[in-house]
């Protein structure tokens, strides 16, 4: 099961120093605990305050992503939201879309005229069947499907469940469950066809370690 930490500083106690630099803390211990994918979702940040987390967060998973058990590599790959101007500018691995964003293919070609030196992973956020048609045809890595579960800060939004889950994982490209992943949760999503599980409270409200140990063991 992959595990993919969306970041919210704003869920953290203090002043903004204090805030980022707690979130800083968990993206270590994500990284050092194995997981997937960070996206560095920061949305209110002015572009220079971004860029300058965005780079710290960078080094931190640089300096912490090792090499695991059997001599497979494992790396956190960390991708910063909507925002390819500064995830080029600070190195990062690539990019999520939310929905109505700019096309994968736009994104890619934004990339590849700043002569970026690889790939960019770009994900891309869905919330029905024709988005992730879409987000496959366009060549996205892979689609973040939400809500499966009910949200608690959103909670208007009418959850797909795991039969929803299911169709959308038919489509030819990996899915990531989002919305109300719990630990109780989170296999029914794996079994339901997910490549894997997407959160935030779930990583910033536990010991990323033993989630980790609990979902990939």
């Amino acid at each position: 099961m992959l595990l993919y930490y969306i970041t919210d500083r704003t869920q953290f106690s203090g002043d903004e120093n204090a805030r980022q630099r707690a979130l800083l803390a968990k993206i270590t211990e994500a990284t050092r605990g194995g997981v997937d994918f960070i996206q560095l979702r920061e949305k209110d940040l002015p572009a220079g305050e971004l860029e300058a987390l965005a780079g710290a967060a960078l080094r931190i998973v640089r300096d912490n992503s090792s090499t695991g058990t059997e001599n497979r590599e494992r790396t956190t790959r960390l991708l910063i939201n909507s925002r390819s101007d500064i995830a080029i500018a600070c190195g990062a691995d690539g990019v999520h879309l939310p929905s109505h964003d700019i096309s994968p293919a736009d994104t890619r070609r934004i990339w590849a005229h700043a002569r970026y030196p690889s790939r960019p992973i770009v994900s891309v956020s869905c919330h029905a069947a024709a988005e992730i048609a879409g987000a496959a045809s366009e060549h996205a890595d892979f689609a973040v499907f939400a809500p499966v579960f009910e949200k608690k800060d959103v909670p208007q939004a009418t959850p797909a469940g795991l039969e929803g889950l299911r169709i959308a994982c038919r489509h030819q490209i990996p899915i990531f469950a989002l919305g109300g992943i719990t630990l109780k949760n989170a296999r029914a999503c794996r079994d339901a066809g997910a490549a894997g599980v997407a959160a935030i409270r779930l990583f910033q409200e536990n010991d990323i370690a033993q989630v980790v140990r609990h979902l990939k063991g």
